[in-house]
């Protein structure tokens, strides 16, 4: 059950307490794979919009391009401005064979963590170029996920490189390859700080004129910073759920971003989060019924019961059976709302994950 508060009573932070034992298979369910949405449509805000009224028990159906009429003046709507890197590189071995390499964090300037494939040919010492010797790596270690780490030795125009000759980091479930229009659709139009190996996906749909029509109306938007990590499409394999551990994602918080939350709060507002990443990063930084501003490094894996501290209602995509982003969203929406709801979306043939379309919870 969502626990409800009145804005001018923060309570304190209550840690989770399971009364009913979870198991991975209460957050299963068959998801046909014509449904996995493989392209964008071709506009942002004319994908559909199913709308969960928690209270009633309501399910509506709209376009995206609607949620203007769901707001209200004085809500404030927080977003995750990261900017998508082009994290996947192609290059072969010096002594020869094509490798892989998909950067999924840095270390420190011209280290990073990576996956790389085929990874039993790629031992550590294993030098790889890129691009005809544009850019060059080697393997010097292992991470205790399966990955590598590795060092480039070029590192005055590396992102300069990187944009230019890597590729969009497109999810498993897109079975094709990456096409010209990926650079621009796999981004939000408000993306603006580089660093994340996925993009925020329920901030696809949002396009510059309904940024404007929301400011319009007198909706606050604010932005935080979390980067997606490659940790988003890591599977929950454990049969108890509550023993996953998610991977650290570093976010910022500004000033002014909690302050203007915490003013929403104070006035009775609505606090509506742009997607999965952001509700993590305001849950990580609320203290004493307040979100403080900061950075760090979060590993947050909120699934059900959980009492929400920070937000009142979210933006997200459809996910995938068994996944931690669709744990959090069973924790906010209620577990039996949210698989009703999800039947009722396989019925209606929406088109799910990070092409697909959104989900709004009130």
């Amino acid at each position: 059950p969502v626990v409800k508060h009145n804005h001018n009573d923060h309570p304190e932070p209550v840690p989770q307490k399971v009364t009913k034992k979870m198991k991975l298979s209460d957050y299963d369910y068959d998801l046909p794979r014509d449904l996995i949405a493989q392209y964008p449509v071709p506009e942002r805000d004319r994908s559909r919009l199913m709308v969960l009224h928690r209270t009633e028990g309501r399910i509506e159906h709209r376009l995206f391009r609607d949620l203007v009429e769901h707001l209200d003046e004085g809500d404030c709507l927080v977003f995750n401005e990261t900017k998508v890197i082009p994290a996947r590189l192609v290059g072969e071995k010096a002594t020869g064979g094509k490798v892989e390499v998909f950067l999924t964090r840095q270390r420190d300037e011209g280290t990073w963590e990576a996956l790389v494939r085929p990874g039993k040919r790629v031992p550590t010492g294993t030098r790889v170029i890129f691009n005809g010797g544009e850019l060059s790596c080697e393997v010097i270690g292992r991470t205790g996920l399966g990955g590598r780490i590795v060092r480039f030795e070029e590192q005055d125009r590396f992102e300069e490189t990187l944009e230019r000759i890597g590729r969009t980091p497109l999810p498993p479930y897109i079975r094709r390859d990456e096409i010209p229009e990926d650079r621009e659709r796999y981004q939000t139009v408000y993306a603006k700080t580089p660093g994340a190996v996925a993009a925020p996906t329920a901030g696809l749909h949002f396009t510059e004129g309904l940024l404007e029509s929301l400011k319009t109306k007198g909706v606050r938007i604010v932005p935080i910073l979390l980067h997606v990590g490659v940790g988003t499409f890591r599977p929950v394999t454990s049969d108890d759920p509550e023993s996953h551990r998610m991977h650290p994602e570093y976010y910022e918080i500004t000033h002014g971003t909690a302050e203007a939350i915490n003013r929403a709060r104070a006035e009775g507002r609505k606090v509506v989060a742009v997607g999965t990443t952001t509700v993590r990063t305001l849950e990580s930084s609320i203290s004493d019924g307040l979100v403080k501003p900061g950075n760090g490094w979060t590993r947050k894996f909120i699934y059900p019961p959980y009492e929400f501290r920070a937000i009142d209602a979210l933006i997200t995509n459809f996910h995938l059976p068994r996944s931690t982003l669709l744990m959090l969203v069973a924790a906010f929406a209620g577990r039996e709302f949210m698989m009703r709801a999800y039947k009722e979306a396989i019925r209606k043939r929406y088109r799910f994950l990070s092409y697909g379309d959104a989900m709004l919870i009130l």
